[in-house]
């Protein structure tokens, strides 16, 4: 199956050992396909989870005193790794998550961009000399790394969620303890053997397996070694891990759920408007927090730009993701499949209209057919909750008024989409509209070097880019006295 078979991994990653649960439990790791088993990893407890958290406290002293061009070798290393098995770490993650391969090796790649991008990052953390208030002394800030992290990942990237959130940690000088989705645990696990590879001491990155993810959260959260907490995931989920970091004042990083709109004017490209909305929307099968969820079309051109999407919705081929001419690949299980049926159920009972689609896909199982519908009303579920699947949900607008004030009718704040050619319409409606990021004549907006995160209820702090950084690092004040 894969080149290097070392990297299927069965057991967690701890202090530098691959161990089991204490208790000895395991759970089943399933293909989201076909639902056969892929393998199992170790259940691990609250004891266990515990023991990670020493583990990573324990490396942190001598981690962080290590020079920033020390920790970027590691981080090199790694990188080099990952790409060198890019095909092996593509195809775990079709197994266990479902996206087609092509899909796979780009978030391999992606993954891997943010490694590198830490690694040159971790040498420029700079503190400052500030002018002092009285000649007898010399104020300082000092950029100091914040102590163990630990990372909660999803499972719709298994990879990019983790490097994106590691790098910068490592980089900065944090230790690590990382828990991934119980549905996609190898992908994780093979990095982190890539990780051991590269050199990085133990302690320094810990991988936890669990299907008890809240028990595992409190471990975190009542922990006081834990001195930060990254999580991307649900805003329910979220606004749980906020309440429970508050009782050890812990520093918390929050990548929520998202109710993306992609609007687009009377003077768009129509055809770069239809490419732009198929990659935003059926990448991963729909499966993201920044798809685009509600789809604005100005009344002018609404039809016509309907029926081109629809047309190109027509043509995505639905298969097993490691068949190399699959488009859509499946959801990640049937509770995810029931959610899309009843939201196209409720807009279809509520005066939808459906182009295309519009049901399980006759593969059954896990599989829905990319669906397009039009005549959407904002207050139809489809416009309310996230969709996470393969649905257009099309809408008109009249002005550039009326669609701000629709667009940001939500409590979500992640990531909107502009499709317009005029120059002062381009600055002027993503200033007006609440999102953390806004994509302006193009549906695809992830890459290290940019800052990603939301606003509202869509998140707390940014990720990626030199914002990344400042995540996992404390400022430190030093006031030298005496000197005359």
């Amino acid at each position: 199956m894969l080149a290097v078979e070392d990297l299927l991994r069965d057991n967690a990653f701890v202090n530098g050992h691959w161990v089991s649960a204490d208790s000895g439990d395991r759970f089943a790791v399933t293909n989201p396909a076909d639902g056969a088993e892929l393998t199992t990893v170790p259940d691990l407890g609250p004891k266990d989870v515990d023991s990670a958290i020493n583990a990573a406290e324990a490396a942190f002293p001598a981690w962080s005193a290590r020079t920033a061009a020390q920790r970027a070798t590691l981080l090199r290393r790694w990188h080099d790794l990952v790409l060198a098995n890019e095909e092996d770490l593509a195809l775990l993650m079709t197994l266990e998550q479902g996206k087609p391969l092509k899909e796979s090796r780009g978030e391999i790649r992606y993954a891997a961009s943010f490694i590198a991008w830490f690694a040159e990052e971790a040498p420029r953390v700079y503190g400052d000399i500030i002018p002092p208030h009285m000649t007898d002394k010399r104020i300082l800030a000092l950029k100091q790394p914040v102590g163990v992290v630990a990372a909660i990942t999803p499972w719709n990237f298994p990879a990019a969620m983790i490097t994106r959130k590691v790098a910068p940690a490592l980089a900065a000088g944090c230790t690590v303890i990382i828990k991934p989705s119980e549905f996609t645990p190898l992908t994780a696990l093979a990095l982190a053997r890539l990780a051991e590879d590269a050199g990085f001491p133990a302690g320094v990155l810990n991988v936890i397996t669990t299907a008890d993810a809240a028990a595992a959260g409190e471990v975190i959260l009542s922990s006081p070694a834990v001195r930060k907490v990254s999580f991307t995931g649900s805003t329910r989920v979220g606004k749980l891990l906020l309440r429970g970091a508050a009782d050890t004042v812990k520093r918390v990083s929050l990548e929520l759920g998202g109710n993306a709109p992609f609007i687009v004017f009377d003077d768009a490209d129509l055809e770069a408007a239809v490419e732009g909305a198929v990659a935003s929307k059926y990448r991963n099968a729909g499966q993201t927090c920044v798809c685009a969820n509600r789809i604005y079309v100005h009344e002018r051109v609404a039809e016509e730009f309907t029926v081109r999407l629809t047309g190109r919705t027509r043509t995505l081929q639905v298969g097993p993701g490691v068949d190399e001419s699959s488009d859509i690949g499946p959801l990640i299980n049937e509770a995810a499949v029931a959610k899309v049926e009843r939201l196209v159920a409720d807009a279809r009972d509520r005066g939808a209209t459906l182009r295309t689609g519009g049901s399980r896909h006759a593969m059954g199982r896990t599989y829905y057919e990319p669906t397009l519908l039009s005549g959407i009303e904002d207050g139809m579920d489809i416009f309310q909750e996230e969709i996470f699947g393969p649905v257009s949900a099309i809408t008109t607008f009249r002005d550039e008024d009326e669609v701000i004030r629709r667009a940001n009718d939500t409590r979500y704040g992640l990531a909107a989409y502009v499709y317009t050619r005029e120059n002062a319409r381009s600055w002027r409606v993503p200033e007006a509209l609440e999102y953390g990021m806004v994509g302006v004549n193009t549906g695809m907006i992830s890459t290290a070097v940019a800052p990603f995160g939301g606003v509202k209820e869509s998140g707390i702090g940014r990720e990626g880019s030199k914002y990344g950084m400042d995540e996992y690092l404390e400022t430190k004040y030093v006031c030298l006295g005496g000197i005359e």
